[in-house]
């Protein structure tokens, strides 16, 4: 059997899961939040950014002048700063992420930098234009990580919390043993499949296991049952 190129773990098609090893070897599955999640993160900061002009304007009220120059200050830091200060000091997740499940990390599941951060937040100038976020929404729906123009410079994702954590315990059933050995990435693309199969449909589980039908046994009658018995096998079933 012809070793599979790493592509096949990264498929979008595998449930838009992509696997990554981190420079410390660790595997990770990272899903790739939408627009729609990342919108609504992005109102709740907004919103909670709000209250804090709301409080800081009716304090600084009093100190005339001065008080306005001090607004422009905390209009300033927290328009450009608060992104930065809780992705880099905050695990990647701002409230209104944190709140949807979400962070930002870099292509490779690290936490971000303090340039990376910069560099992404700096260039939602441009994601943006030319209104509320066109160029950013137009470059996530082209690119199958969802990252808008700032992510794309700063090499960053916006992903699933959930999605990082240690696979959970596969279902129990049939143990089918592989007819030759897999290269890492074809039993993490199997892995992938068999951690996620109850949350899939019948029609889109079957899709899936036919992407992976080049890495099971010639004798297997069913894809989707022949996936999760190499898994179980992967797994330490014997």
């Amino acid at each position: 059997m012809p070793a599979a190129s790493p592509s096949i773990a990264h498929d979008p098609a595998l449930d838009s899961v992509r696997l990554v090893e981190t420079p410390e070897g660790v595997s990770l599955r990272l899903a790739p939040a939408g627009p729609l999640p990342r919108a609504l993160a992005w109102l709740l900061d907004a919103l909670l950014r709000t209250v804090v002009y709301v409080i800081a304007a009716l304090v600084l009220a009093f100190l005339g002048d001065f008080g306005g120059g001090l607004m422009l200050i905390v209009f300033f830091l927290m328009e450009w700063f608060y992104p930065v200060v809780f992705e880099v000091l905050r695990d990647g997740a701002t409230p209104g992420k944190r709140t949807l499940g979400l962070r930002v990390v870099s292509e490779e599941g690290v936490p971000v930098s303090w340039s990376q951060s910069l560099v992404r937040n700096l260039l939602r100038v441009v994601d943006f234009l030319p209104l509320l976020y066109g160029f950013g929404l137009i470059s996530m729906l082209l690119n199958g990580n969802f990252q808008r123009l700032g992510d794309l410079v700063a090499h960053t994702m916006v992903v699933y919390e959930s999605d990082t954590a240690e696979a959970g315990k596969l279902p129990e059933g049939e143990v089918i043993a592989p007819a030759l050995a897999f290269s890492p990435d074809e039993a993490q693309a199997l892995m992938a499949y068999a951690e996620r199969r109850d949350t899939l449909s019948d029609a889109r589980a079957s899709e899936l296991a036919d992407l992976l039908r080049p890495l099971l046994p010639t004798t297997a009658p069913d894809p989707s049952q022949a996936v999760m018995g190499v898994a179980r096998w992967l797994a330490g079933g014997r």
